[in-house]
């Protein structure tokens, strides 16, 4: 897949602790970034996923709840 820059704004602390993260990691500041921000998509991938595949479960999913009598039913007045 091509690469492509990306120009972010951080203030000078974040950018700091970022880059002594990254050496910790022995990785570039540029490559902790992309890592995280394809967790964070991947992430977004399979909850969205789960989601989809809750939604058409639910669907299909005999309809329970609420009850077939009506309170006045059982109990005479």
């Amino acid at each position: 897949m091509a690469k492509r820059n990306l120009t972010i704004q951080l203030d000078e602390a974040t950018i700091r602790h970022a880059r002594v993260a990254a050496a910790h990691r022995g990785m570039s500041l540029s490559g902790l970034v992309a890592q995280q921000l394809a967790r964070l998509v991947e992430a977004d991938e399979r909850y969205e996923h789960a989601r989809s595949v809750a939604l058409e479960a639910m669907s299909e999913a005999a309809e329970r709840g609420a009850p077939s009598w009506h309170r006045e039913e059982l109990h005479e007045r």
